[in-house]
């Protein structure tokens, strides 16, 4: 009823009309009442959302759900229960009013949720929330009013917050739903901060390790070309990630050679040098592995002096087993080049031919022989080829790459585009290193320029003087 239609009650004349004035002060505390009620619980609110944003340490947060549900709900108590990675459900934290009894309230709880064990991928893990309330009446007592609402990350159950009461009077109102549905909420946004920190500096970890991995693979590769007498040498690796399956090397085939970064002639070694290219199927860090592991076995086998077929055929042997249960085989074009004769000699494990550019008729042919991918078959075969070398010669050494390179409608480069583009380079540029600069400048414009290499890209030019 209004207050100016509350009925008047009749007043002696000492009263001064206290009587009629007494609804009005009734009323006006109680909105005051409700006024503070209001600003206690905005305020608690408030204080809960800036520890979200100003706490680092999780378990600090949690300690202070069950005191800000039990505050906002006039509860004389909450509990927090959160789900354990096996399964299991937990009591994270507790909050009791009356300190006497907390201790007892904290081993009932741990016991009934200790009853508990959730199935990972069970179809609805809802269907326990029945079996705890039933274990928290059976050891707190049929008199104890309990409410409770999920803990939801990403639609996900994580656990519960439950406030508890035993006030017989005591209801779940909509309001105190509300309230609690709030504060669970903020819980479910500090439990998820957490697992994107742990994953951010899980990251920031593998990050740092992929670092180190592509700094230890670039310093695997040759940083430069050595002095060959009668050639010269132009090499690039472009890797898709930073850590890449693609190989080239430049290997002095006997023990006593070394390799010089002089530019005077009459010092340059002329022995025999191994050139290599290669390329471990698949991208990242199982195929950087791999890469480096053969690079070693590979050096090994270079000083024993055999041909490139036997070379090969002994590096199979080798690898086979390591590569057996990988599901990863290597294709790897193996060369010795003589600079007393300009003989190449050659053996191919299924890699992509070299195309040789010939100065004299300008013709381009294939280096190739048969043999099997690395690691496929440990009895696997393979021969040997030889040619002799002319000057103005240009032979490139190419990861599939290049050729597998796609532009935005889903168009190859191919090798004959390659082979075209190879037979212009040979006709306009004086240099290997400006042959390369020219194939990566076709290739990048064909993929297009705002667009990455799906596959790592390695090339490397050798021309006769």
């Amino acid at each position: 009823m209004p207050v100016s239609q509350l009925p008047s009650e009749p007043t002696d004349s000492n009263s001064n009309g206290a009587t009629d004035v007494t609804p009005v002060v009734a009323l006006k505390e109680l909105v005051a009442r409700l006024h503070r009620e209001q600003n206690k619980i905005q305020d608690l609110l408030s204080s809960l959302g800036f520890a979200l944003r100003s706490f680092n340490n999780l378990n600090q947060f949690l300690e202070l759900i069950p005191l800000m549900a039990t505050r906002v709900t006039d509860a004389d108590g909450s509990a927090l229960f959160l789900y354990k990675p096996n399964g299991q459900v937990r009591l994270e934290q507790l909050h009791w009013q009356d300190s006497r009894q907390r201790k007892n309230i904290r081993k009932a709880l741990e016991i009934a949720s200790s009853q508990i064990t959730l199935m990972p991928n069970t179809a609805s893990l809802a269907n326990a929330t029945g079996v705890l309330d039933d274990q928290m009446h059976r050891y707190l007592g049929a008199d104890m009013q309990i409410f409770g609402t999920a803990i939801l990350v990403k639609h996900t159950e994580r656990g519960w917050l439950y406030v508890l009461s035993r006030d017989p009077e005591y209801t779940w109102t909509e309001t105190r739903q509300k309230l609690v549905r709030l504060v669970a909420d903020q819980t479910a946004v500090a439990i998820e901060n957490d697992e994107l920190g742990v994953e951010l500096r899980k990251k920031e970890r593998l990050d740092q390790e992929l670092e180190i991995g592509a700094e230890i693979q670039r310093r695997l590769l040759p940083r430069q070309c050595p002095i060959i007498q009668g050639i010269e040498l132009a090499a690039r690796c472009k890797p898709a990630n930073r850590v890449g399956g693609d190989y080239y090397d430049f290997i002095a085939t006997n023990h006593n050679q070394i390799q010089l970064n002089t530019k005077d002639k009459d010092t340059v070694e002329e022995s025999r040098w191994a050139l290599v290219i290669g390329d471990v199927m698949g991208k990242g860090v199982p195929a950087g592995l791999i890469m480096t592991m053969m690079r070693g076995m590979l050096r090994g086998e270079v000083l024993h002096g055999h041909s490139p077929a036997q070379i090969l055929q002994n590096l199979n042997r080798v690898m086979y087993a390591d590569l057996e249960n990988s599901h990863r085989f290597v294709t790897l074009f193996y060369s010795e080049y003589d600079p007393h004769n300009r003989i190449l000699s050659y053996s191919n494990a299924a890699h992509n031919p070299p195309l040789w550019w010939h100065a004299a008729t300008k013709t381009v042919s294939r280096l190739d022989t048969l043999g099997m991918l690395i690691g496929l078959d440990t009895n696997g075969q393979y021969e040997d080829g030889q040619v002799k070398l002319e000057p103005g010669d240009t032979i490139i050494y190419y990861t599939d790459g290049l050729t597998d390179a796609a532009c935005a409608s889903g168009d190859r480069f191919d090798e004959d585009n390659l082979i075209e583009t190879f037979c212009t380079a040979c006709r306009l540029c004086s240099g290997p290193q400006e042959i390369l600069d020219y194939l990566f400048d076709k290739i990048h414009n064909f993929i297009g320029g705002d667009q990455k290499n799906t596959d790592d890209m390695t090339l490397v030019v050798l021309k006769v003087e």
